[in-house]
């Protein structure tokens, strides 16, 4: 089964929620993915630039579920965290090279294989949207269906 995952900025979550069936195409630009658990590399990513670990960032709830319409079943909206946010717009292509090594690694260790390119490249897309934010109060959120 293919998983298709769109990474957006939207003013709040409850602007990103609203586009919980259709996705986010029609109204807030968005990079397309896909293939990948996007819960799990949210996580995975603040993990690796704030050097918390995946437990303790799961039971804070991150990442927030804006929209789980179909209760687990349907398209999801994902907020990421401020600090992951923070941590992608402040990332030069060193960090973000350095943070994909380490995201493939993870997902090896899982027995997962990621090519280090397409993980680079990945992030780089997030985080390119995560500077465009700026310091407004928009956020970074993740369509997954």
């Amino acid at each position: 089964m293919s998983i298709v995952i769109k990474f957006f900025v939207a003013p709040d979550n409850e602007a990103a929620a609203a586009v919980a069936q259709g996705g986010p195409d029609r109204v807030f630009d968005s990079l397309t993915f896909g293939n990948f658990d996007a819960e799990e590399a949210l996580i995975e990513w603040e993990s690796i630039f704030t050097g918390r670990s995946f437990e303790e960032l799961v039971a804070a709830d991150e990442p927030e579920f804006v929209a789980d319409p179909g209760d687990g079943e349907g398209p999801v909206v994902l907020a990421a965290s401020r600090v992951l946010q923070d941590a992608l717009a402040a990332a030069d292509e060193h960090r973000l090279v350095e943070v994909s090594r380490l995201w493939v690694a993870e997902r090896a260790a899982d027995g997962e294989a990621f090519d280090h390119e397409i993980a680079a490249w990945i992030l780089s897309g997030v985080a390119g949207l995560a500077r465009a934010i700026g310091e407004g109060e928009a956020g970074l959120y993740c369509w997954m269906a």
